[in-house]
């Protein structure tokens, strides 16, 4: 599902206070619960700052309403991309303080130097390349197949002459439009919701569901056993981490990022938040 700094060197302390109350009206309406939240500190932790960043604090917005990437059941922002965050502070060494913003101002604040990054699940473009800075991938946002735990299905290709539901206008309706077009699918059956889709699969009205692989492990867990993961379905798209154009946060978060994926780090995250093991890291 697509969806959805300069770095706090010493001039930015002369602009904190015009940032903050900017700041304050553009999260005044944001989705979520609170509008500001602490993050990692980097004072006090074993870290290494990387390509001569300072040390310092950083704004980072996202749309903390959106598990599992982020979330705040307990009035703090937690989740995947939190995470990862956090991770990311420790090892250049900086601190985080996460703005709860509406998904659709973020870019706005990015340009207008109100935020210094921002990760909320945020898929990589070439349309929003031309107005912001991306990290390298993070994530890649594949699609899943889901099925009964009784059915025979055992990959895409077993459902020539079968029926997947999906939700209607969803990525996962256009991956399967294409699996439709290629002859792969036999039918596509769009529903309002996809709670409808995963009651259409367990009833038997159709053979499989394709829905994002970030949310299958839960619709799993909370089917009881009922429905089963067959397989990732690739979309291409990928999340990025984002900044405002010329931000000198991209090269060291970029070695961070790298780290975490090359030490085991990230398959522990993902383990933990999406349910399996990646299939592939970006």
């Amino acid at each position: 599902m697509t969806r959805r700094s300069r770095s706090l060197f010493p001039a930015v302390l002369v602009l904190a206070v015009a940032i903050g109350l900017a700041l304050g009206l553009l999260v005044g309406c944001s989705a979520g619960t609170d509008d500001s939240f602490k993050g990692a500190a980097a004072s006090g932790d074993e870290t290494t700052a990387l390509s001569g960043v300072v040390g310092g604090k950083i704004t980072v917005a996202s749309n903390i309403a959106y598990p599992p990437f982020e979330f705040s059941p307990k009035g703090r922002p937690e989740g995947f991309d939190i995470d990862l965050m956090n991770e990311i502070a420790k090892r250049v060494g900086f601190k985080v303080e996460y703005k709860n913003a509406p998904f659709d101002s973020i870019l706005r604040g990015l340009n207008e130097d109100l935020f210094d990054a921002s990760i909320s699940a945020m898929t990589i473009t070439k349309e929003r390349e031309q107005q912001i800075d991306f990290s390298d991938p993070y994530f890649n946002a594949d699609q899943a197949l889901m099925v009964t735990s009784y059915s025979k299905v055992q990959s895409i290709d077993d459902l020539a002459e079968s029926s997947v539901g999906v939700q209607a206008g969803s990525t996962g309706q256009i991956k399967a439009e294409e699996l439709l077009d290629d002859g792969q699918i036999g039918e596509i059956k769009p529903y309002r919701t996809i709670g409808e889709a995963f009651a259409a699969l367990r009833g038997g009205k159709i053979d499989g569901v394709i829905y994002d692989l970030s949310a299958a492990h839960k619709e799993i867990m909370d089917s009881g056993g009922a429905i089963r993961f067959v397989e990732p379905v690739s979309t291409g798209e990928q999340y990025g981490i984002a900044f405002p154009k010329g931000s000198p946060l991209v090269d060291p978060v970029n070695e961070a990022l790298a780290d975490i994926k090359s030490d085991g780090t990230y398959e522990k995250l993902y383990k933990k938040w999406i349910g399996l093991p990646p299939e592939d890291i970006p």
